[in-house]
């Protein structure tokens, strides 16, 4: 059951969308009371999420050292250098810019390892590599977004709500999770507790995505040339990561279920564990939740093509 759900989420979230943005747009007056429940949801969410990731399997990810080495050089240098070279080409707002940095610097650390699984990758390989995935990119997306923005924008982005979100909202759950998963050792509650909240990431974030449609709608108002912009960028980025999980796979000798694991891993980015630090940007940068979102969508539906297409044509078995 579980399966089935992880399995046909793009629908769920898709559906969750579009009734969020027709209460936002019938209902405006209801957007305050929903608008009061998003933290404690997203934190739940977090919470939830990152009690799946085996946070102390770290030296796990370590022992295939190549790849780990494909991992990480891939995840946190050549994409992010792929990334900023675009951003700093591309004509964007800085809002925008800001967004797209957000989403693609940091790589996804829950439903990677379900589409890993679901594209015939090893999905062992993906557990152990989550923790050092989520570490890193707490290391490194302070220093990338030093590197690529300029200044001035830096210090208007980087403000006291968005370091409040980052502590309330991300380092509060993953220590809350950490504390859990030591428990699950000791006691058979906490066990069966970690595998209660394992069915909770898909729905609650269907139920995120609903209520930030529904209240982020009223200033979204005149940003659909956003998404316009933003797209091509996006789905040109799922196709550049194929290239790289193929080229890296090869280079590096990975069976095919390892390289698909890789290509899994840079296609997938943690926009939901980034929305909250979208969501509290100062007012007048409402592009960045706009461009967050579109990014998970576009990567939802290509994940569909990438079940189909890495396993069967990019990276089939030998």
């Amino acid at each position: 059951m579980r399966d089935h759900l992880e399995r046909h989420q793009v629908w769920l979230y898709l559906a969750a969308i579009i009734t969020g943005l027709g209460l936002g747009l019938m209902r405006p007056e209801i957007s305050a009371t929903l608008e009061g429940g998003l933290w404690p949801l997203l934190g739940v969410l977090l919470y939830a999420t990152f009690t799946q990731v085996p946070l102390g399997r770290l030296a796990l990810a370590l022992q295939d050292w190549r790849f780990a080495t494909a991992l990480v050089a891939g995840n946190f240098l050549l994409l992010p250098l792929m990334v900023g070279t675009l951003v700093a080409l591309l004509p964007l707002a800085p809002a925008v810019r800001l967004g797209v940095l957000l989403v693609l610097l940091v790589p996804c650390t829950d439903w990677f390892i379900t589409f890993t699984h679901l594209g015939k990758g090893d999905a062992g390989r993906a557990i152990a590599a989550t923790p050092l995935l989520l570490v890193l990119q707490l290391v490194t997306l302070p220093f990338y977004l030093w590197l690529f923005l300029d200044l001035q924008w830096l210090g208007v982005a980087i403000a006291a709500p968005l370091l409040g979100a980052f502590v309330g909202l991300i380092l509060v759950p993953l220590v809350a999770a950490g504390l859990t998963q030591r428990l699950v050792r000791r006691r058979a509650t906490a066990r069966r507790l970690v595998e209660g909240l394992g069915w909770l990431p898909v729905p609650l974030l269907a139920m995120v995505l609903l209520v930030v449609a529904a209240t982020q709608i009223a200033g979204m108002q005149g940003l659909s040339g956003v998404v316009l912009q933003v797209l091509p960028l996006f789905i040109g980025y799922l196709a550049l990561t194929a290239l790289l999980g193929w080229g890296l796979g090869r280079g590096l000798g990975l069976r095919p279920a390892a390289a698909r694991t890789l290509t899994f891993s840079f296609a997938t980015r943690n926009s939901f564990v980034m929305l909250p630090i979208a969501l509290a940007l100062p007012e007048g940068w409402q592009a960045a939740v706009v461009v967050v979102v579109c990014q998970s969508l576009v990567e939802l539906f290509g994940m569909l093509v990438f079940l189909r297409w890495v396993p069967g044509r990019l990276i089939p078995d030998r």
